[in-house]
Formats: structure tokens, sequence, C-alpha cells
């Protein structure tokens, strides 16, 4: 009998939960979008009400709903989250305020204990596992950050100074398990308000970079992955931690005891893309209607129609500014009689390449490593100009994952190991994962985009002062 597997993905903007098969192919999926940040005062960004575990009961019915099979062929659920939130809960594991985003300025901060009826503090993972099983377990992968963590043992500090830190007392905290390992069981009420069936093991992954790479098969330091979601980035595993780094940072992998390396990246990626879109508006969507395709497919066939390096239109992406530098903006220069709008989508798109490609290499020449190849997951990932472009910027061929939603892949795959469908990680990616179509590099594209990443570079030294100056006059 065909087993199944159940990837929760709790991503930035949306909440998708997808069923898949024990080969990785995805059987059937309900998404549910977040409501918009609740931002009540400068600093604070929050999840709106109980807007995390409604999004996983919603999408989870859909998915359910749409499920083709026997549910008692499900061998288990993988509950992948956002990283970098927080979350106070009360007793009974009900918020006792709402989610921090990973945003919020709040996270990078030491507890204070301000809401006398908290009685624990917690990740989005480890709200979520609590709302699913009634456990007070969380997965270690997703506590980077400000978390007494031991970065090398996986496990809560034994040292006070982490402690004191973060502010954060032990008897508040979830205790910790590994990726791959049984959180608990879905309780009646959870199988309730899911629809998912009760007693179904759920089962601990990482933080939802982590669980997107290993939904791409991400195991070479050769390979580049960039994610092009909300937060683009680009990352590459390893089997330290790497804290004196410059150029990159550490961050827990899907797999016990490995490190997935990080560029700096771009923290509104793929919603710059959005917010394009959308200020395009009725123009855009009567365009896609006429052509018989949807907004996204209409726009890259416009932009795929622009000569690379848009006739010299660059786009800096500090839409939101980066904490080192608050003073930034996004940047569009090179404006002449030449450009119209689809210039400036392309523009985007490539300022997206140039950006990770600069930090990247950063990384590259740290990490002493060079890129063979470039693999490219998350919502971009589906546009052919966009992986043209990646492949151009970068000089090698770029592919993308064959499944649309790689870290709901990746929750699979954990689950797969966790419940024994299949016997460890690297058996399991061997059976679930597969890459989809290549896109070789044009030369000419590549010299010419050689140039403008030097030029690119430059642009923030000049703007900088410009904005510092503009950050006094208007805020």
């Amino acid at each position: 009998m065909s087993r199944y597997l159940i990837g929760i993905d709790n991503g930035s903007q949306s909440t998708k939960v997808t069923v898949f098969d024990e080969y990785g192919r995805p059987v059937c999926e309900g998404r549910q979008a977040l409501r918009p940040y609740h931002t009540p005062r400068p600093g604070v960004v929050e999840h709106p009400d109980d807007d995390l575990w409604d999004s996983v009961g919603a999408a989870s019915r859909t998915a359910m709903a749409s499920f083709p099979g026997d549910p008692g062929a499900i061998a288990g659920v993988g509950l992948c989250a956002i990283r970098f939130c927080r979350a106070l809960l009360r007793e009974d594991g009900t918020l006792a305020r709402p989610v921090m985003s990973w945003m919020d300025e709040r996270v990078a901060r030491p507890h204070e204990h301000t809401v006398p009826e908290a009685r624990w503090i917690t990740t989005s993972s480890g709200y979520l596992g609590h709302r699913l099983t009634g456990r007070t377990r969380d997965t270690a992968a997703n506590h980077a950050g400000m978390w007494p963590l031991d970065p090398d043992r996986w496990q809560w500090s034994e040292e006070p100074e982490p402690w004191r830190r973060t502010g954060m007392p032990r008897r508040m905290l979830f205790d910790l398990v590994q990726p791959g390992e049984v959180l608990g069981t879905v309780t009646p009420e959870a199988a309730r308000h899911t629809g998912l069936p009760e007693g179904l093991p759920v089962v601990a992954t990482a933080n939802d970079k982590a669980v997107e790479a290993l939904g791409c098969g991400l195991r070479d330091p050769g390979t580049l992955l960039v994610s092009l979601g909300t937060y683009a980035t680009g990352m590459t595993t390893g089997p330290r931690d790497l804290p004196e780094a410059t150029d990159f940072w550490t961050n827990y992998a899907s797999v016990p005891g490995t490190y997935l390396y990080e560029s700096f990246g771009v923290r509104r990626g793929m919603w710059t893309v959005s917010w394009m879109r959308d200020l395009l508006g009725e123009e855009a969507v009567a365009g896609a209607r006429a052509a018989g395709l949807t907004v996204e497919e209409h726009l890259n066939a416009e932009a795929a129609a622009v000569p690379a390096g848009c006739d010299g239109l660059l786009t800096v992406l500090d839409w939101l500014a980066p904490t080192e530098a608050p003073y930034r903006k996004g940047t569009v220069l090179g404006f002449d009689g030449r450009q119209g709008r689809y210039h400036m989508y392309r523009s985007i798109l490539e300022g997206l390449a140039l950006t990770l490609h600069g930090t990247a290499t950063r990384m590259a020449r740290e990490l002493d490593t060079d890129w063979d190849r470039v693999l490219l997951s998350g919502g971009g990932s589906g546009s052919d100009l966009m992986m043209r472009i990646f492949a151009d910027v970068f000089g090698v061929t770029t592919r993308r994952a064959e499944v649309h939603n790689a870290a709901g892949l990746g929750a699979a795959l954990c689950a797969a190991v966790g419940t024994g469908v299949w016997r460890d990680f690297d058996e399991a990616r061997d059976a679930m994962v597969r890459l989809g179509a290549a896109f070789d590099p044009d030369p000419d594209h590549h010299r010419l985009y050689t140039r403008l990443g030097a030029l690119y570079e430059r642009v923030t030294r000049h703007t900088d002062p410009l904005y510092r100056e503009l950050r006094e006059i208007t805020g």
C-alpha cells in the first residue's frame, strides 16, 4: 500500500500544507494567506490574533478535503515554521500575546518579563507544535538568534552567560528534540481544527530556510542554493559552526549536527517583485487577460523582451533597510527616455540576482570554495526569466527544484525519516528529491552583468550619505 507524508510549511506570507507520496510527488495541497502584519508602533511587527494557527487549520482542512487516498495510509506530518519569531504562551498553550514576527525588533533583544500570564517562551514551531500535540517540545534547529542554545551540542546551554544574555529562565522553555524526531501526535482538538487524522505522528524539522534546503537536496559545498522568498538569500552546507565568519552567518541545518551557511540577503526580496506587480495594477491585469496569461506570466514575457541591463536602469533593493544601515532606502537610478514599466520590473529581478551574486561571492571566498552550480527555489524560481538572469549573472548552470514548495517537501522528508518510511536522511533525499529544468548562461550577458555588478557594488557608497541626510529631514 502506498504511504503518504504531509508537509506543513508556515511561511512569511502564507501557510501551505501539501500531501506527498513516499517518493516526494505532491498529491494535493491547501494554502491559506496570512493576514497583514499588525504594527501598532515602530519596531513592533506581530501576526494578528491567532493567525498562524488559524492558517494551519484552514490550509490543512483544504488539503485533507482533496486527498484522494486512505487517511490511514498517511505515515506522519512534518512541521516547518517561520524562523526568528517569538511566542509567549499561557499555561494552557494559548497565546498570551500575538506572535512576534521575525521583523519585530523585540526578537533580537533579551526577553523582558512584562506579561504576567506568560508561562512559556517559544518559537513559532514550538507554538504550532504544542497546538498540534499538546506537548512542550520543539526542534533545536529553529533556535538561531536570541536563545540560550549551545550551537555545538544543539541543547540548552550549560553555561550561565547565555541565560543572562537572553533573559530566559529554563523553566519557561520547551524541551528540545532533533530534526526527524517525533514531537507527539495530533490531539483530538487539533484533529477537529485541521482535519488531520487524530493520533498522526508530528515530526520536528528545523527552520524554514533549512527545511527548504533539505527539500532541494542541498548537500554539496560547491552548490549554492538561492532561496527566493520574502527574505532572499544564498545558502550552502557545512559540518561546523563558524561564528567568526564575517561575510555569512551559520544557521542550523535540517540534518542533525550539520549547518547551513547563509550569505547576507535581501529582506524584502520577492515582496518587492510583488509590490511592483501590484503597482502596475489593472493595466498589468488587462494585458495578462488579453494574452491569456497570469499576471506574473505576462510581466515575465514582457520583461524578457527588455535587453539585459535594462538600458542602464539599476535597482538597489533596500525596500526594508538592513539593521546595520537603518537609513537606507530602495534606489532606482539610470532613467532616460528608453525605459518603461517592464524595464522597471526586469531591473528588480536583475537587482535580486546582482545583490545575491555579490553576497554569495564573498561567502564563497571566505569558505575557500567556488560555485559549480546554482539551485533556485521559492516563488521566483518558477519564472524562466528569473532562472536565465541568475544563470547569466553567476555564469554557471542554474536549476530549479522540481517541486515548487521545497520547504513542504523538506518537512515531509523529515516526517519520512521520523516515522521510518525511509531509514535516514540520505535515503529519503535520494528517494524524494528531484531537480527540474536547467538553464545555461549566455556568455555575452554574463560579461555585461560582470561589468554591471562591479558598478552595482559601489552604489550604496554614494547613496548612503544622501539617505542619512534624508532620514534626518523626513524620518
